[in-house]
């Protein structure tokens, strides 16, 4: 399974977003400079995501982009699903009608689960999980900061 290139950047857009929390306004021009995306893609991501609330926006001079709420209040699962135009990975799950499969399926149901597995963990990682553990991953130790035995950190298990 792949996730969706707007996924993928969207996601990093909203991290840098959660990395300047509090910090005003960021221009879209910034964050795609930082991120090296470019700024067409990013202007087309960022949408969605204003209308679901997660993000606003400031016109004029010091204007910009910022978190709607803060980074501790956002699972990376609400952003993917946003996204991704919800929480599933096939599209019968979302509509039935549209496979004629639909009563004798045995392999929906497995991809049912898997997304309601992949969704569940998503939704325990805030994108202030993520941005806690920036100098651990900034340092190369980024199997230290995953790793199973630390048990307080919501991302630990993510190499499990």
């Amino acid at each position: 399974m792949k996730l969706s290139t707007r996924t993928r950047y969207g996601t990093r857009m909203i991290l840098d977003l959660a990395q300047h929390y509090g910090q005003g306004a960021i221009q879209l021009g910034e964050i795609a400079k930082r991120q090296k995306i470019s700024l067409k893609y990013l202007e087309q991501i960022i949408r969605p995501l204003k209308k679901a609330d997660y993000v606003r926006s400031f016109r004029g001079a010091k204007g910009g982009h910022e978190l709607n709420k803060p980074p501790d209040e956002i699972t990376v699962a609400e952003i993917v699903a946003v996204l991704e135009g919800g929480d599933t990975l096939i599209q019968c799950d979302q509509d039935p009608e549209t496979c004629e499969r639909k009563d004798s399926c045995l392999t929906r149901y497995l991809w049912m689960e898997a997304a309601k597995a992949m969704y569940k963990r998503l939704a325990e990682i805030t994108f202030a999980d993520i941005t806690s553990q920036q100098n651990e991953i900034c340092k190369g130790n980024i199997f230290d900061c995953l790793s199973p035995e630390k048990q307080s950190n919501p991302i630990a298990s993510l190499t499990e």
